[in-house]
């Protein structure tokens, strides 16, 4: 195997980094408990980024579709990925108190992105947490028929991003000892089925067109679709997790401090910098990005990043026992 193309999975025999990081730095620096904690105005950016991408999807109902495209990859996708790391912040109950009420606003954040995937990401992020990199549980991680599928090339990885959405979709099928399908699951495939046909009858077909064509952009064959290499692909190995302090961090709530999330997930994105300038020691001493676009074109011209860049172990954090708070019960 050359190293400068990667055939197979890095593999660790250590446990996932973050659990140990988190305990020294909360030893050292006991105050960042303090930044914990959910932040309910999150609530009022879901209410104007979804109001605000169907305003759009509105006023492009009659437009050509260069202007679908265009609008879209220009301003769309910034909302959708807006939309998507406030999903986030609902699943690790950083928005409100309730986890009842932070899965029901899950739901309503959705609704632009078309796709039902609020109630399976709840589900599958929170083990990802607990078991980063191991190929059993963490459906962050490609599957090898992926890697192997979509190769080193340009054009595969250009493919691969362009299709993440239905890559990210398949990867449940090996995740055997999680159950996929709940209460939660159904509801979010019924409003995303109820929302796409209430757009088609009151919008017309462009506006779906342009709400689809956001949701790919916002995760693949864009600048933005970086960050989910920017988190864990391995650019400076043996480290695999990697935050991007770049300045579209302003316009991503600050989803780009991936370690310190890692390391202590109750901090809302609101105080995740705080984070960083009370524990220096722990953070400028790792390899971080400050650009997405650069990522975002080495990984599509460099043949030694690919999707086998990531490391993978048995158990991440723990005894490899899945609990039933690793799932995720909203109730």
């Amino acid at each position: 195997m050359s190293p400068s193309r990667p055939l197979e999975f890095a593999r660790s025999t250590e446990k996932e980094p973050h659990l140990e990081r988190a305990r020294a730095i909360l030893r050292a620096h006991p105050e960042i408990k303090d930044l914990c904690g959910p932040t309910p105005i999150t609530a009022l950016f879901v209410l104007l980024l979804v109001g605000g991408q169907v305003a759009i999807a509105w006023a492009l109902r009659d437009s050509p579709w260069w202007a679908l495209l265009a609008t879209a990859w220009l301003v769309g996708a910034f909302i959708d990925h807006g939309l998507w790391v406030l999903i986030h912040e609902c699943t690790h109950n950083l928005v409100f108190r309730s986890p009842r009420l932070n899965a029901v606003l899950q739901l309503f954040t959705n609704l632009p992105i078309l796709f039902p995937a609020a109630a399976s990401f709840r589900k599958y992020h929170l083990i990802h947490h607990r078991f980063q990199g191991d190929p059993e549980l963490d459906a962050d991680l490609a599957t090898p028929f992926e890697a192997k599928l979509i190769g080193n090339s340009f054009w595969g990885k250009a493919f691969w991003e362009l299709n993440f959405w239905a890559f990210q979709a398949m990867r449940v099928s090996r995740l055997k000892r999680i159950p996929l399908v709940d209460g939660w699951y159904i509801a979010n495939f019924a409003i995303q089925i109820a929302f796409i046909a209430g757009v088609w009858a009151v919008l017309g077909p462009r506006a779906l067109v342009y709400m689809f064509l956001a949701s790919i952009f916002a995760i693949g064959l864009h600048p933005l679709g970086a960050r989910w290499i920017q988190e864990h692909f391995l650019v400076k190995a043996p480290q695999e997790t990697y935050s991007y302090y770049g300045p579209l961090n302003w316009v991503a709530f600050n989803v780009g401090y991936h370690n310190e999330h890692h390391d202590v997930m109750r901090v809302p994105w609101t105080r995740l910098p705080k984070v960083r300038q009370l524990a220096p020691e722990f953070y400028d001493t790792l390899h971080y990005h400050t650009s997405w676009t650069a990522l975002w074109l080495k990984f599509l011209f460099d043949p030694s990043l690919s999707l086998y860049s990531r490391m993978t172990r048995t158990g991440g954090s723990g005894d490899g026992t899945v609990r039933a708070e690793d799932s995720a019960k909203a109730a």
